[in-house]
């Protein structure tokens, strides 16, 4: 207690004012692994009404802290503690970077005074964040404190969002000033936010004008969107603009379901087509990266012209385009569309470009819809994805939120699993990593509590995280996890004869898991469901009590170990 003036007032040390902070910014949720010496943070955060989901490591958290920040439009917050947690939680840090989802590491560090002596945990860890983090500040006293929360959540969502850092000594967490001191503090730090952090860039009027006389002229258009244009909330906006104009879309992997997959404007199943002969490609929070093949022929035409809006001028000037709208992709899209209705124009259901790929799409379902109306057994993946798919699909409007990982699973599962409506699909994204999946479950089952969260993942993808269904079953949540064992990394030992030599012969393959394991068995250790299945009744009997049950469930759907491919890069043949 201090004396002043003959009043009484209460100390608040490091830890609570953090978390005063952090509530006052509005954060309701947090992701970590707690320690020295940030327990203490983390119980007075829970105490103050934020939700603390503990996990057992520090990079599943990291990655629940990416994708909820993806979902919610907030920065994702993880917890860790110094040293060796700091550095567990760069692979959510630099995920969130790459993806551009904002998201605030927050570590403990060593006493300032101990650094470079030696200390427990040490690490220079603002110099071990940087390659990762957009920004990185350490609370150097514990009156900077409130100014530097505020300064990171800011900055992880301002401009292109990405990753922060937050750095807190121990000493500083253990200073302390009266209450009252505290309360000034925060608000005068809240008062001093930057704003300029906070507004979006508006796309100039004379470049919207360039790109709807594009579009105009193209005999060609298509629209391509990702999930920056799912982050920015552009689902109605880009519903507007495809309908009123009749362009033909083609979302990549997590944009899909801002505009149905089942659209007879989707074009999808016809995307070889689509990039290959388009003339002008109006693209739409998606970078020309690998997953868009760079924007580069042989996949695109050479001649075709590229209107890119990105919220990132940087991006912009990287890939050059014919035409670039810096700017919020939501916005960009309604001033596109207002643009065009003044004078409006629609391609209709005969023109010949609309006619081409609605016969593409018609051919290439077709084609698959052969390959999955086959029962086969053992199970290939087309089998028990398309009983998967049903089930999905049955259970209507909230749509479950999808999270897909591994190799084969996640590639075959793109073109058989459909996706209704926006923001319901999680995946390997810009990076392609593995071990994204019960972090993203967690993330998405927090986020969107009314949703049913259903992974479908490789045993390998699985095995990254698999100790989080733990995780699943203390805080009950609506999850439940299918995995596709083929007994290892695209499907156990793919060896040729000439390969099996040398003094290690005998051991496991590199690629090879122990056959027929027991993944269902796992969960029930700690009180959820498994479901071993190997037919596709016990996989139909499994979905549909496992859906109802809306329990943290674990399904162990055994495939041919012969069934899947080598797979890295998206392989398209449509």
């Amino acid at each position: 207690m201090a004396e002043s003036d003959g009043k009484t007032s209460t100390s608040i040390d490091g830890n609570t004012l953090v978390a005063m902070c952090l509530a006052r910014a509005g954060v309701d949720k947090m992701f970590g692994v707690v320690g020295i010496p940030v327990t203490s943070l983390a119980n007075r955060a829970v105490a103050l009404g934020i939700r603390f989901v503990a996990f057992h490591n520090e990079q599943s958290a990291g990655y629940a802290a990416s994708a909820y920040g993806y979902l919610t439009g907030r920065p994702g917050i993880l917890l860790t503690v110094s040293g060796p947690g700091c550095v567990h939680g760069l692979a959510g840090l630099s995920n969130a970077g790459v993806n551009a989802w904002p998201m605030v590491l927050i570590s403990g560090s060593c006493d300032q005074k101990d650094f470079g002596r030696g200390d427990f945990q040490e690490l220079d860890q603002i110099a071990a964040v940087e390659p990762f983090s957009k920004y990185s500040v350490k609370a150097t006293d514990i009156t900077k404190i409130p100014t530097v929360v505020f300064e990171v959540l800011d900055r992880a969502g301002s401009g292109r969002p990405g990753g922060c850092y937050l750095d807190l000594p121990t000493d500083v967490l253990h200073q302390s000033v009266a209450d009252s001191e505290a309360q000034k503090l925060i608000d005068e730090a809240e008062n001093s936010r930057k704003k300029e952090l906070i507004a979006k860039p508006l796309v100039k009027n004379s470049e919207i004008e360039k790109a709807v006389a594009l579009l105009r002229k193209a005999e060609r258009p298509l629209i391509v969107f990702g999930k920056g244009a799912a982050y920015a909330r552009a689902e109605n906006a880009l519903k507007k603009l495809v309908e009123s104009t009749g362009i033909p879309f083609l979302p990549t992997p997590m944009g899909k379901g801002l505009l149905s997959d089942t659209h007879e404007l989707a074009a999808t199943a016809a995307r070889s087509l689509a990039i290959g002969k388009c003339d002008v490609a109006l693209v739409v929070g998606a970078r020309l990266n690998w997953l868009l093949h760079f924007g580069e022929p042989p996949k695109w035409s050479k001649d075709v012209k590229f209107i890119l809006v990105d919220i990132d001028k940087d991006e912009i000037e990287l890939r050059k385009p014919s035409v670039g709208l810096v700017g919020d992709a939501k916005d960009a899209v309604e001033r596109i569309y207002e643009e065009i209705k003044d004078e409006p124009f629609c391609l209709g259901k005969s023109h010949p470009w609309v006619e081409a790929i609605a016969k593409k799409v018609k051919e290439n379902v077709s084609k698959m819809e052969v390959q999955l109306a086959k029962d086969v057994v053992p199970f290939n993946y087309m089998t028990p994805l398309r009983i998967i798919r049903d089930a999905i699909l049955g259970l209507g409007s909230p749509a479950p939120i999808l999270v897909s990982e591994g190799a084969n699973t996640m590639d075959v599962g793109r073109a058989v699993l459909v996706q209704t409506e926006p923001r319901t699909r999680l995946d390997a994204g810009t990076w392609g990593t593995m071990g994204v999946g019960l972090g993203y479950c967690i993330a998405a089952a927090v986020a969107s509590p009314d949703r049913l969260v259903v992974a479908v993942e490789g045993d390998s993808g699985f095995g990254f995280s698999a100790m989080e269904v733990e995780t699943l079953v203390r805080y009950q949540l609506p999850v439940v996890i299918i995995v596709f064992n083929n007994g290892g990394v695209y499907g156990g030992d793919r060896r040729s004869p000439e390969e099996i030599t040398g003094p290690h012969k005998d051991d496991p393959a590199p690629t090879s898991f122990v056959p027929g394991a027991g993944y269902h068995v796992l969960t029930e250790a700690f009180g959820g469901k498994g479901y071993l299945v190997q037919t596709p009744d016990e996989l139909k009997s499994a979905l549909a009590e496992s859906f109802s049950a809306r329990k943290p469930a674990v399904l162990n759907v055994i495939l041919d170990p012969y069934a899947g491919s080598e797979s890295g890069r998206l392989q398209h043949k449509n």
